[in-house]
């Protein structure tokens, strides 16, 4: 009896703190929750705003009106947000892919590297309302290819460069066990740079998820099909209709989150080893 009263003070103070440990849902609801009051809080500030200053609808609708708008006008803003989302999903990935392949190629050859490089500088910047006239003219004014071609060169910067750098900060004690191996180029690649890399890709991939969005919408305002979205905001802003033109731009934020969120679990899919992806997970 006296063992077994020894071991129950010992048992309570395991099984205690595993009591008190908090869910992994209201662990995920206290990172989550200060912004989500934050932006309730924004919204309420917004509609006072409007209301005390009596800004006119016409500067600054309220989020009611645009709440409001954007359910009347959903049978019409949702087919110009696929429409442009299509747009943008086919620049990102002509973009992405186009990147990974060049960066490849760019670790491998110094050469290339030193030809590609300020070519692709060059490229990242020069801004979209350059590109858009003489991607228009190229392939037309209504054709999606002219959209997808401007998203495609925003998004290949910031992954060609990113890719390139996980491909050769590598480290060296890791090159140096493989070469010790004998290994060949190519499991060199498939077993320690691409491995080392993905980090890198993924975060330029979030990055250029949001980017490809804002490429598409930005572009179609010098012309495109009455379908897209930008062409959308763009006749509404003419017309002074701001609430029209407001709900079509929640449309386009909802895309970029969605789209980041996408890349965001692919990569906790992809590489779940990754210290980034375990804090996430914590």
């Amino acid at each position: 009896m006296s063992e077994a009263a020894e071991l129950i003070p010992a048992i309570e103070e395991e099984l205690l703190p595993q009591a008190r440990k908090p869910s992994r849902f209201s662990q995920r609801l206290r990172r989550y929750l200060p912004a989500i009051v934050l932006f309730v809080l924004g919204l309420v500030a917004w509609e006072v705003i409007v209301i005390v200053f009596n800004i006119q609808g016409f500067l600054l609708p309220r989020p009611t009106v645009i709440a409001s708008t954007f359910m009347q006008q959903f049978s019409v803003i949702l087919p110009a947000g696929l429409f442009t989302l299509g747009e943008a999903v086919g620049g990102f990935f002509i973009g992405s892919i186009l990147g990974v392949l060049v960066a490849m190629a760019t670790a491998r050859w110094a050469t290339i590297n030193e030809g590609i490089m300020p070519f692709a500088i060059a490229i990242n910047s020069t801004p979209i309302v350059a590109l858009a006239p003489i991607m228009n003219n190229w392939f037309g004014i209504t054709n999606p290819l002219a959209k997808m071609s401007i998203v495609g060169v925003i998004v290949f910067f910031p992954v060609m460069i990113n890719t390139v750098r996980g491909l050769t900060q590598v480290n060296a004690g890791a090159l140096e066990l493989m070469r010790s191996y004998a290994a060949k180029d190519f499991t060199v690649l498939a077993q320690v740079r691409i491995p080392n890399a993905l980090p890198y890709l993924f975060s330029a991939l979030k990055v250029a998820s949001t980017l490809s969005v804002i490429a598409a919408v930005v572009s179609e305002y010098f012309g495109g099909s009455r379908e897209a979205l930008g062409v959308f905001i763009s006749q509404e802003a003419a017309l002074f209709h701001f609430a029209e033109a407001w709900s079509a731009i929640i449309v386009a934020c909802i895309m970029g989150i969605t789209s980041y969120v996408i890349i965001l679990l692919i990569e906790r899919l992809v590489m779940p080893w990754h210290v980034s992806v375990r804090t996430l997970g914590e």
